[in-house]
């Protein structure tokens, strides 16, 4: 299942890209300013979204924190 994050090369994004590469996610990053620009990605997140966006699959999974719940709740990772 190939997971997409969109960054804008924070430290946060590199923690998500480390995380899913943990999980044995096929990764596809797209950057600001190379792949999109900030008014596209206000327009597909909201103008409130912070960076990384991350989908996995077809489904967007939203932040990393959100994306952090969703894989523990999936079972992808454990928070013992």
């Amino acid at each position: 299942m190939q997971a997409i994050i969109y960054s804008n090369s924070s430290q946060e994004c590199e923690r998500a890209r480390m995380l899913l590469e943990s999980v044995h996610e096929d990764i596809r990053e797209f950057y600001l300013d190379a792949d999109f620009t900030k008014t596209q990605f206000e327009m597909e997140f909201g103008g409130n979204a912070e960076y990384p966006q991350i989908a996995i699959g077809l489904k967007h999974r939203g932040d990393l924190k959100e994306t952090l719940h969703y894989l523990n709740n999936h079972n992808y990772i454990c928070s013992c």
